[in-house]
C-alpha cells in the first residue's frame, strides 16, 4: 500500500504535462505567462522606489523570484514588442510599413514569433491585449502569428481622434474580427484580466500553455475602472498603476487556484519608460502633463535612449527553478526573454540571427552572471551601446560616455578623459551598424 505522501507526489507529476524533448527524453514543460505593461516607468512600482503608489502584488511577485534592475528594451512600443516576439532588434525585421492606425506593415512570414515557436513545441497559445505588430492584412494578426486566441486592440489606445488624425476605427478584436466599436477604455484592464483568468481556468492539464497579457495601461489616455478611481495616493496615474497591480494579483491567484504556480514561469515587464515628454498632440481632451509615470533616478523617458526610455521594471518568477528573493543588477534585454522561453519550452530556434541570450542557467543559479555582454539602443538610427558598466551615446555629434554603476542618472560625461573606452564602444556600434545596415546617429 502506497503512503499518502507517495500518492500526492504521483498526482503532482501527473498534473503537469509530460512531453518528450528532441532527444526523446521525457520532460515537464512549464506554463508561461508574460504580462507586459505599456509605458510603465522604472520608478512606478513600490519595489522600484515609488513612495506613494501601492503595488503589493507586483512587489510580492518580485520577492518570489528574481527582480532585475538593469533590464532594457526598445525605447518605444513597436521595437520592444518586436524584441519580445522575434528575439531580434527591430532593424533586422522587415515590416515594410508602420503598424499603427492606417499602417500597412506587419511581421513578415520569415520571422518565427514566440507564439509560433511554442505552438510547434506543443503549447496552447493565447494573447490578451495590445498587439501593435501589424493589422491591415489578416496574416499580420496574432491568430495568424502563432496564437490560438486573441482578444484585444491592434495597436495603442491613443490611435483615434483627437490624438491621432485617423478615420480608422479603434476597436476590440476577437480572433480576426473587430467585435466591438466603440468601447469603454475604463473597463479595459478589468476585461483583459477576466479574459486571462478564464483562459487559465480552462487550461488543460495535458497541454502546457503560453499566455501573453499586453495591457493598454498606463499608456495615454489613462483609463481606470470606477472601482479603483480616486483610490490611490499617487493620483489618477496611481489609480491606473494600482489597477494593473490588481490585475497581476488576479492572474497569480488564478494560477494558484489551478494548482500550477510551481511550474509556471511568470514574467512582468514594461515595454518602455514613461511618456514624460509627450508630444503636443496628446495634451488635449483631458490628458495632462502629470498623467505620466516616473523614471525614478534615471535620466530620460519614452522615446529617448537615455536609460529612462529603455530601462524598465522587470521580474521573473518560476518557483520550480528560480530561488526567491533575488535582486540582480546584471544587464538583461528583452530579446533574452524570447531566447530563454523558446529554450525552456523545448522549441526549435529559427535559422535567423538572434539578439537574445539564454538566461536559463542565470535564472536557476548555475551561473552567477547574465550571459548578455552588451545591448544596443536604436531610435533615430543606432544611438547607443552598453557594454558592462559603460554606455556610449552618439546622438549629439559628440560622444557621451557614462558609467552606469557609479552614475546611473547619466549626469557625468566621461568621454573626454577616457578616449580609449570611447573607441572600444564605438567599434562595437560600427560593427553592428554594418551588420544591420543602420546608420550611427550623430554621424
Amino acid at each position: 500500500m502506497k503512503s499518502p505522501s507517495f500518492r500526492i507526489i504521483v498526482l503532482m507529476i501527473g498534473f503537469f504535462p509530460v512531453i518528450k524533448n528532441q532527444a526523446g527524453a521525457e520532460t515537464t514543460k512549464p506554463n508561461i505567462v508574460i504580462m507586459l505593461a505599456d509605458d510603465m516607468g522604472y520608478g512606478d512600482a513600490g519595489c522600484y522606489g515609488h513612495p506613494l503608489i501601492r503595488t503589493s502584488r507586483i512587489d510580492k511577485l518580485a520577492s518570489e523570484g528574481m527582480r532585475l534592475t538593469s533590464f532594457v528594451t526598445g525605447c518605444w512600443c513597436v521595437p520592444s514588442r518586436t524584441q519580445l516576439m522575434t528575439g531580434r532588434y527591430m532593424p533586422r525585421v522587415k515590416f515594410n510599413g508602420s503598424t499603427g492606425s492606417d499602417g500597412k506593415g506587419g511581421l513578415p512570414d520569415s520571422e518565427l514569433t514566440l507564439a509560433e515557436g511554442l505552438k510547434e513545441a506543443g503549447y496552447a497559445t493565447h494573447m490578451v491585449g495590445k498587439w501593435h505588430l501589424g493589422y491591415k492584412e489578416k496574416r499580420f494578426l496574432p491568430v495568424n502569428q502563432g496564437f490560438d486566441t486573441w482578444f484585444g486592440l491592434p495597436y495603442s489606445n491613443d490611435y483615434m481622434k483627437p490624438w491621432v488624425q485617423t478615420e480608422e476605427p479603434l476597436g476590440l478584436y476577437r480572433g480576426e474580427e473587430m467585435v466591438e466599436h466603440p468601447f469603454d477604455q475604463d473597463t479595459l484592464t478589468t476585461r483583459y484580466t477576466k479574459e486571462a483568468v478564464s483562459l487559465i481556468e480552462k487550461s488543460s492539464a495535458s497541454e502546457p500553455f503560453f499566455l501573453y497579457i499586453a495591457h493598454a495601461m498606463p499608456h495615454l489616455p489613462l483609463a481606470v475602472s470606477d472601482e479603483r478611481r480616486g483610490k490611490s495616493a499617487g493620483g489618477f496615474y496611481g489609480d491606473v498603476i494600482e489597477e494593473v497591480d490588481w490585475s497581476v494579483g488576479e492572474v497569480l491567484n488564478a494560477l494558484e487556484k489551478k494548482g500550477i504556480s510551481e511550474n509556471t514561469i511568470v514574467v512582468f515587464v514594461s515595454d518602455n519608460g514613461p511618456w514624460i515628454d509627450m508630444p503636443p498632440r496628446m495634451l488635449q481632451n483631458g490628458n495632462e502633463t502629470w498623467h505620466a509615470g516616473s523614471s525614478g533616478l534615471l535620466r530620460g523617458s519614452k522615446g529617448t535612449t537615455y536609460e529612462g526610455g529603455p530601462r524598465v521594471p522587470a521580474m521573473i518568477r518560476w518557483p520550480a527553478k528560480i530561488k526567491r528573493g533575488q535582486v540582480k543588477p546584471d544587464l538583461v534585454g528583452m530579446p533574452d526573454i524570447y531566447r530563454t522561453i523558446l529554450g525552456v519550452g523545448g522549441a526549435k530556434l529559427p535559422d535567423l540571427k538572434l539578439d537574445g541570450y539564454d538566461l536559463t542557467d542565470f535564472l536557476s543559479g548555475k551561473t552567477k552572471a547574465s550571459p548578455r555582454p552588451e545591448y544596443f539602443y536604436f531610435r533615430n538610427g543606432l544611438e547607443a551601446v552598453r557594454s558592462g558598466d559603460w554606455k556610449l551615446r552618439t546622438t549629439t555629434g559628440k560622444p557621451e560616455l557614462f558609467n552606469l554603476v557609479t552614475d546611473p542618472s547619466e549626469r557625468l560625461n566621461r568621454a573626454p578623459e577616457l578616449p580609449e573606452k570611447v573607441s572600444e564602444l564605438r567599434l562595437l556600434m560600427e560593427n553592428l551598424a554594418k551588420e544591420t545596415k543602420t546608420r550611427i546617429s550623430g554621424d
